[in-house]
């Protein structure tokens, strides 16, 4: 098995406008749980890990660079930060915002455009490139709201994840075929 490792420095960035472009995920799975009458219940949970640099929680995110596509930073991420793996199902949208520690030469104001997907997840690796710096929390969705650390991230949340789940979330990215792949 090959070592997973993350990448880092800023060499490779995408940047447009003078944002820096960003691509992350939610992590969902589905739980079946009982409710008072003994009735099993379909719960979505949604995954979220600790930040570097605070408290409050995140979702996995993180610099989409010039060799992928912005799903492919996604699930990147998902798996370099949370260590899930999955497929993404639907495009949440674009979320921009202004980061206090993400200024340098290509965006000096810390602009940042977000693209956010649903992950579906699959695979929860027992090692992962952060492993050591983050911690995992599977929350309900309004637990989720409450404990989510970026007001951007909640209107992802909220305004992305919550709709599409309302309206049946329905698949609108192809799935991958990952039959030809070796591990």
């Amino acid at each position: 098995m090959s070592e997973l490792v993350a990448r880092t420095g800023r060499h490779q960035q995408r940047y447009e406008d003078g944002y820096r472009l960003i691509a992350g995920c939610i992590p969902f799975k589905y739980n079946i749980v009982e409710d008072g009458s003994g009735t099993p219940e379909k719960v979505v949970q949604v995954l979220m890990i600790n930040s570097t640099s605070g408290p409050g929680l995140l979702f996995p995110k993180g610099g989409w660079e010039n060799d992928e596509t912005a799903e492919e930073a996604a699930e990147r991420e998902a798996m370099e930060e949370a260590g899930v793996r999955g497929d993404l199902v639907h495009y949440l949208g674009c979320y921009p915002f202004k980061s206090k520690t993400l200024q340098d030469e290509y965006s000096p104001e810390g602009l940042c455009r977000a693209a956010m997907y649903a992950l579906l997840v699959k695979e929860e690796l027992d090692c992962w490139p952060e492993k050591s710096q983050r911690e995992r929390s599977w929350l309900t969705i309004p637990e989720a709201v409450g404990c989510c650390r970026h007001v951007w991230m909640r209107e992802a949340l909220e305004k992305g994840f919550s709709k599409w789940y309302a309206d049946g979330m329905i698949s609108t990215l192809p799935k991958k075929d990952y039959s030809d792949e070796s591990a």
